[in-house]
Protein backbone atom coordinates (compact mmCIF):
# COMPACT_ATOMS: atom_id res chain seq x y z
CA UNK A 1 0.00 0.00 0.00
CA UNK A 2 0.85 3.63 -0.46
CA UNK A 3 1.07 5.57 2.63
CA UNK A 4 0.83 9.79 3.14
CA UNK A 5 1.51 10.72 6.42
CA UNK A 6 1.53 13.68 8.58
CA UNK A 7 1.56 14.77 11.94
CA UNK A 8 1.38 17.83 14.21
CA UNK A 9 2.92 17.36 17.79
CA UNK A 10 4.22 19.38 20.42
CA UNK A 11 7.64 20.05 20.01
CA UNK A 12 8.70 17.98 23.03
CA UNK A 13 7.82 14.67 21.05
CA UNK A 14 8.49 16.14 17.51
CA UNK A 15 11.75 14.52 17.19
CA UNK A 16 10.42 10.76 18.46
CA UNK A 17 7.86 11.02 15.72
CA UNK A 18 10.40 11.85 13.46
CA UNK A 19 12.30 9.28 14.07
CA UNK A 20 10.12 6.50 13.89
CA UNK A 21 8.23 7.45 10.49
CA UNK A 22 11.57 7.57 8.82
CA UNK A 23 11.93 3.72 9.50
CA UNK A 24 9.15 3.19 7.69
CA UNK A 25 8.32 5.92 5.17
CA UNK A 26 10.63 8.89 3.30
CA UNK A 27 10.84 12.05 4.93
CA UNK A 28 8.83 14.41 2.18
CA UNK A 29 9.05 17.63 4.38
CA UNK A 30 8.74 19.15 8.08
CA UNK A 31 5.97 16.51 9.54
CA UNK A 32 5.35 14.82 6.39
CA UNK A 33 6.01 11.10 4.87
CA UNK A 34 5.08 9.13 2.54
CA UNK A 35 5.92 6.05 1.17
CA UNK A 36 5.30 1.95 0.22
CA UNK A 37 5.04 -0.22 3.16
CA UNK A 38 3.52 -3.72 3.79
CA UNK A 39 -0.05 -4.17 5.71
CA UNK A 40 1.80 -5.80 8.82
CA UNK A 41 4.43 -2.96 8.91
CA UNK A 42 1.63 -0.20 8.44
CA UNK A 43 -0.21 -1.52 11.10
CA UNK A 44 3.12 -1.41 13.59
CA UNK A 45 4.24 2.04 12.49
CA UNK A 46 0.02 3.05 13.37
CA UNK A 47 0.49 0.81 16.89
CA UNK A 48 3.63 2.86 17.98
CA UNK A 49 2.35 5.84 17.00
CA UNK A 50 -1.04 5.69 19.28
CA UNK A 51 1.68 5.12 22.05
CA UNK A 52 3.55 7.74 21.65
CA UNK A 53 1.33 10.83 20.87
CA UNK A 54 -0.58 12.51 23.61
CA UNK A 55 -4.06 11.92 22.14
CA UNK A 56 -5.42 15.27 23.76
CA UNK A 57 -2.86 17.82 21.90
CA UNK A 58 -1.58 15.90 19.11
CA UNK A 59 -2.73 15.50 15.74
CA UNK A 60 -1.76 12.59 13.12
CA UNK A 61 -3.47 11.51 9.77
CA UNK A 62 -2.69 9.11 7.35
CA UNK A 63 -4.09 8.64 3.90
CA UNK A 64 -3.73 4.98 2.13
CA UNK A 65 -3.69 4.31 -1.51
CA UNK A 66 -4.04 0.52 -2.96
CA UNK A 67 -2.07 1.69 -5.61
CA UNK A 68 -0.15 4.24 -6.96
CA UNK A 69 -1.86 3.92 -9.93
CA UNK A 70 -4.17 7.11 -10.29
CA UNK A 71 -2.09 8.78 -8.43
CA UNK A 72 0.79 12.01 -9.58
CA UNK A 73 3.23 13.70 -7.21
CA UNK A 74 3.84 16.90 -8.26
CA UNK A 75 5.79 19.67 -6.23
CA UNK A 76 7.67 23.02 -5.94
CA UNK A 77 10.06 25.14 -4.65
CA UNK A 78 12.64 23.93 -2.54
CA UNK A 79 13.23 20.07 -2.04
CA UNK A 80 12.73 19.31 1.56
CA UNK A 81 14.14 15.62 2.55
CA UNK A 82 12.71 13.09 -0.05
CA UNK A 83 13.59 9.69 -1.00
CA UNK A 84 16.51 8.64 0.41
CA UNK A 85 18.53 5.71 -0.76
CA UNK A 86 21.31 3.46 1.21
CA UNK A 87 23.68 0.87 -1.03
Amino acid sequence: MFVILVYDVDPKRDARILKLCRQYLSWVQNSVFEGDITEAKWKILWRRLQETIDHHHDSVVAYCFDSRRYSARHSMGVKKGGEEWIL
